[in-house]
């Protein structure tokens, strides 16, 4: 079985307060990213292998693709052994999901292979164990996450044109939470809400990620001020940041004068937003 994992964008992210059990608040809007996926290649095995390449995903037992096999496992009362290849194309720390995705499609694929029968809601209630992003990845389209993410609402939002661009440092999630509260505004940089079409934009995690990393602060007010660009902000905790584009404005001439002025070594991509891709 081969299965595809989609990253997503934060359209919106407000922190709402914090929580008595440590976590945040939360009201997004995430949107999957249909022809951006890492891709999953699952095979029945005596025992189980996470395989990844040269894709730098931390020790084999805490990724996400091995937690949510165990976790699997545990809930249906049974080994199940495969071997999995994952081919990352969604870099890491970027904002953009990809652990959280590939847990879920993990979850997906097995509750088929295993004929395990669960439920949308059960597998979700599993998926959330796993973390605050991975229900989302469950479902196949835009959704409004409330709680600490888990509280999904399902929307219809026009698909966009957007362009993702991301240094080669990477953002800790963990960090830009933490540092949230007391963090400030630096001058000169654009915080407030976005309006595009029918889309309101805004992310309270710039101000912490802004803070600590300020090229990213420059990397959004230089996507602001092309011309083309309905609108720019940082996804998730960054480290990436996105721009809505106009019909017609060329994203390769545009990652091309970003490269050239800004950073020379600046991952790219730039699609679509609509349906992700499941499985084949």
């Amino acid at each position: 079985m081969t299965v595809f994992a989609p990253a997503k964008l934060n359209f919106s992210l407000q922190i709402l307060g914090k929580r008595e059990d440590g976590f945040h608040e939360l009201e997004t809007l995430m949107v999957p990213v249909a022809g951006l996926c890492d891709r999953l290649e699952i095979h029945p095995s005596e025992s189980f292998k996470l395989e990844t390449g040269s894709a730098e995903v931390g020790p084999v037992e805490e990724n996400l693709v091995t937690r949510a096999l165990r976790l699997f496992e545990k809930s249906v009362g049974r080994r199940c052994p495969y071997h999995i290849k994952l081919e990352k194309r969604i870099p890491s720390g970027a904002g953009l999901g990809g652990g959280s995705s590939d847990a879920a499609a993990v979850l997906r694929a097995l509750n088929d292979a295993e004929q395990a029968d669960f439920s949308d809601t059960e597998l979700e209630e599993m998926a959330a164990l796993l973390g605050s992003d991975v229900p989302f990845f469950l479902r196949d389209s835009p959704c409004w996450c409330r709680g600490r993410g888990e509280i999904l609402e399902e929307t219809t939002l026009l698909a966009q044109e957007v362009v993702l661009l991301k240094p080669a440092f990477s953002v800790n999630t963990v960090d830009a939470y933490r540092r949230w509260s007391e963090s400030t505004n630096l001058t000169g940089v654009f915080y407030d809400p976005q309006r595009v079409d029918d889309l309101r934009m805004v992310n309270d995690l710039e101000r912490p990620a802004f803070a600590r990393f300020p090229f990213l602060a420059e990397l959004k007010m230089w996507l602001l001020d092309r011309h083309g660009v309905k609108g720019a902000m940082m996804s998730g905790s960054g480290a990436t940041v996105f721009a809505i584009l106009e019909e017609g404005v060329r994203a390769a001439e545009l990652v091309a004068d970003a490269q050239k002025e800004l950073d020379p070594k600046l991952w790219w991509w730039a699609g679509s937003t609509s349906t992700p891709i499941r499985k084949r």
